[in-house]
């Protein structure tokens, strides 16, 4: 079992930056690809990004390429979402994920292939 608190949520002006925070209990972290989502108000759930187990891959929906960035410390059993140049349309409450398939090794964007999910943290760019 593995539980997923995440942090760093917030209100920001457009153009303005956060970074999320998403900490993993359990000792085997790095067996875990972690992926980032978010869902905003009367919208589905959609994927943002993944890293997988080692840290060595990573992979961005095109909505977020080039501004954020998803990174990873097994150390720590936390996973980081750099989030840059804001837009309103980034508001969303944010959920990270962990998905044991593959001892880690891939990098998916469907939600089903996750295994644990956190409880989200609000997110508002406000224009």
């Amino acid at each position: 079992q593995v539980q997923l608190v995440e942090s760093g949520g917030g209100l920001v002006q457009a153009g303005g930056s956060l970074r999320l925070s998403c900490v993993a209990s359990g000792r085997t972290f790095s067996n875990y690809a972690m992926g980032w989502f978010r869902q905003a108000p009367g919208k589905e759930r959609e994927f943002v990004a993944a890293i997988s187990g080692s840290g060595g891959r990573t992979y961005y929906a095109d909505s977020v390429k080039g501004r954020f960035t998803i990174s990873r410390d097994n150390a720590k059993n936390t996973v980081l979402l750099q989030m840059n140049s804001l837009k309103p349309e980034d508001t969303a409450v944010y959920y990270c994920a962990a998905d044991r398939g593959y001892y880690g090794g891939r990098t998916s964007t469907r939600d089903d292939e996750y295994d644990y999910w956190g409880q989200g943290t609000q997110v508002t760019v406000s224009s």
